[in-house]
């Protein structure tokens, strides 16, 4: 799971990171400053539509823009959680709890969180409908509503995590049961999937299987250990300066990738895999695994489903430039929920967001958005527990990179500003409408050289 852009340097670097004990830790208890309630008024002049990265940063950016009173947040959670963590979390190189807060601290003082669920939009009469047929109105829609995991739709799931040797770094549920199968590998297949849908994070189902491939040679158990990457994909990643770089890793590591490969069923009791071969319909092959990792289809998140404001696929229409609706002009989009051609990242997150802002602020003026969103993302691609590489790219598929340095080598600076630079530009200040990606750094870094 991605970072949220990139800074150039760090104060609290270490040299070295210490893999978490088994066993499950639980997580603190925080006391909430926000009282959760169901929506306090009617209308709001901006209304925004889910609680994750995206939902709390624009709220922050908004309460600024017209007043803390006059901005709702809709969401039903109780913990916000950074997403980008739990790839280490899997690795066994950070702590679940260190990765959750309650919803309450992070929401901006003064906004109004209505705890409930979206369960219809409707744009043409600037209002939706939230669950006990509560129905809110608006002034501006932001929409922010991420993105659905669909575990169910591999035939055995979600029923089969009760079993051992089976994780998944997506779900909150799951991650701690992938570091569990790590440790208690013995000798077998080690396979790590990607599914035939689009995802979040799309580097994140690879990250993992580097880690493990570290931590079995850590442990000496590498030799036991038949590593696949069993991708629906036809290529390794999608930038190919990037991918150039990963293939080569693969091949020092001994790693088999397998493309063109969808897993369709779970055989947990069996410890059996089951994948479709995408080149050849209706050609299966079965898997004997000793560790799996499961990255799950998602899809948009079923209030989008045939709503006036998707796509015909689901996903928020939106201008890929301006992030404004290309039908209803007071409706935005921001992140995984939109159909923006860019990899769904919380660093795309940042950089929509800088650009959101700008777009509202003319909105707001009865002005034509000028501020352009070039499609940057970000994937630091964890290839160990101190490597990384930081790809950054655009729309194009071109490298789109903040640092004067080859990005595409595996640095422990990168490491670093991955796990733990990066949570706290995070909490303090993406979530609190500061942080609008590294463009500003890039311009400055690249100046520099001038």
């Amino acid at each position: 799971m991605s970072a949220i852009g990139v800074v150039s340097s760090c104060s609290c670097l270490r040299t070295g990171v210490r893999l978490r004990k088994p066993g499950m830790q639980k997580m603190s208890s925080f006391s909430l400053h926000t009282a959760a309630r169901c929506a306090a008024k009617d209308y709001y002049e901006v209304l925004v539509l889910g609680g994750g990265a995206g939902g709390i940063t624009m709220s922050a950016r908004m309460k600024r823009k017209v007043g803390a009173g006059n901005v709702a947040v809709v969401e039903p959670s109780k913990t916000h959680y950074y997403q980008p963590l739990w790839t280490l979390v899997g690795g066994g190189a950070k702590q679940l709890a260190t990765s959750a807060r309650p919803t309450g601290s992070v929401m901006p003082k003064g906004v109004e969180w209505i705890k409930s669920r979206v369960t219809a939009l409707d744009p043409d009469k600037n209002c939706v409908w939230l669950e006990n047929d509560i129905k809110v109105s608006y002034k501006y829609l932001i929409i922010a509503l991420g993105i659905s995991l669909h575990y169910e739709k591999i035939k055995g799931l979600p029923e089969g995590f009760h079993h051992p040797k089976i994780g998944s770094n997506y779900s909150v549920h799951t991650v701690e049961k992938t570091w569990k199968a790590l440790q208690d590998f013995n000798e077998g297949n080690a396979i790590f999937t990607f599914p035939n849908t689009p995802v979040k994070c799309a580097g994140a189902p690879q990250k993992i299987m580097y880690l493990s491939e570290a931590y079995w040679r850590k442990t000496g158990k590498r030799s036991k250990a038949n590593i696949m990457f069993n991708t629906s994909l036809g290529v390794i990643f999608g930038v190919k300066k990037y991918a150039d770089a990963l293939l080569e890793i693969i091949k020092e590591r001994n790693i088999t990738v397998n493309y063109k490969r969808n897993l369709v069923e779970v055989r947990a009791d069996k410890q059996e895999a089951v994948f479709e071969n995408l080149d050849k319909p209706g050609v299966t092959e079965v898997h004997q695994y000793e560790m799996l990792h499961v990255t799950p289809p998602m899809g948009p998140p079923d209030v989008l489903i045939n709503s006036p404001v998707s796509d015909e696929v689901g996903w928020v229409d939106v201008d890929k430039e301006t992030l404004q609706h290309k039908k209803y002009p007071n409706v935005f989009g921001i992140g995984d929920c939109t159909n923006l051609p860019t990899s769904k990242t919380a660093a795309a997150v940042a950089a929509q967001s800088g650009v959101l802002d700008k777009t509202i602020s003319l909105v707001m003026k009865n002005q034509l958005p000028t501020k352009k969103y070039d499609g940057y993302t970000s994937c630091p691609l964890v290839t160990g527990y101190n490597k990384v590489i930081l790809a950054e790219f655009d729309y194009n598929a071109q490298p789109l990179e903040t640092f004067p340095i080859d990005q595409s080598k595996e640095r422990v600076t990168m490491y670093h500003m991955k796990a733990d630079m990066m949570p706290f530009l995070y909490w303090n200040a993406l979530l609190k409408g500061y942080w609008g990606g590294p463009a500003p750094v890039r311009k400055l870094m690249h100046l520099g050289l001038k």
